[in-house]
């Protein structure tokens, strides 16, 4: 990779932080609705929800947080795909495209940004749900859930891309974002386990990146998982690579 397309990407990076680190709104309102399933459905089911297979001491609060956590990097991570279509209505994307860099750099260095930015708000879902009693395996998880929060989150922004390079106003984004956001959110097993669907629908939870990311984030930090950890980051991971390339293709086909 050239230098120019480090520096790119770096500028990129830096623009995304500037624009989350002036948004406090955005921040308070991205933890306020997670914290409200926490509380609600965490304290709320805890006596009389029963989990298959689970381990000693484990209870719903336990289940629910990295179920949150995978919820809160979907919707921030497509979320950011909406500063495409800013870009383009405030004139920013015309000079982008026309500057001498690779695509490639400007998408990486969106997604670095966004990714940064949806780590720090599930980060201190994390540390507050600690406070609250979540029961952590060990430090060694909370470094493994990183991880799995950021192929999440690459996977999802470069998914949000591809949906603002497509849309050409946000109004429309909007409800392309909470079409597509319902179903993943459903399938995942964010709330309850995916071995209580029914066969027919478990096969559609099979197909939902975010099952792999949220049963890796579950295992990392709770110990309780359904499916192997190299199958869930291996899917997170080519999902990533193919929503990176597919976003790259389409944004360098963006009108301005």
């Amino acid at each position: 990779m050239k230098s120019n397309d480090l520096q790119t990407i770096y500028v990129m990076w830096l623009r995304e932080m500037k624009r989350f680190l002036r948004s406090k709104s955005q921040l308070i309102g991205t933890l306020v609705i997670p914290f409200f399933f926490l509380f609600t459905m965490g304290f709320g089911f805890s006596s009389g929800f029963t989990l298959p297979n689970s381990i000693p001491n484990m209870n719903y609060l336990d289940f629910l947080v990295p179920g949150i956590i995978g919820l809160t990097m979907l919707y921030s991570s497509i979320s950011a795909g909406i500063s495409v279509l800013w870009d383009k209505e405030f004139g920013f994307m015309k000079e982008i495209m026309v500057a001498p860099v690779s695509r490639i750099a400007i998408i990486l260095g969106r997604i670095a940004g966004g990714v940064t930015t949806t780590l720090i708000q599930c980060i201190l879902i994390l540390i507050i749900s600690i406070f609250m009693g979540l029961n952590v395996v060990s430090f060694w998880g909370i470094i493994l859930s990183i991880i799995f929060m950021t192929l999440i989150g690459i996977g999802f922004i470069g998914l949000g891309v591809v949906i603002a390079s497509i849309i050409e106003d946000t109004q429309g984004f909007s409800l392309i974002m909470y079409f597509v956001i319902a179903p993943i959110v459903l399938l995942s097993g964010v709330f309850f386990p995916v071995s209580n669907f029914p066969c027919w629908l478990r096969v559609l939870a099979y197909l939902d990146p975010l099952t792999y990311g949220v049963d890796g984030l579950r295992s990392s930090l709770i110990g309780f998982t359904q499916f192997p950890m190299s199958l869930s980051l291996g899917i997170l991971a080519v999902f990533g690579i193919i929503m990176v390339l597919l976003s790259s293709y389409l944004f360098n086909k963006v009108k301005v």
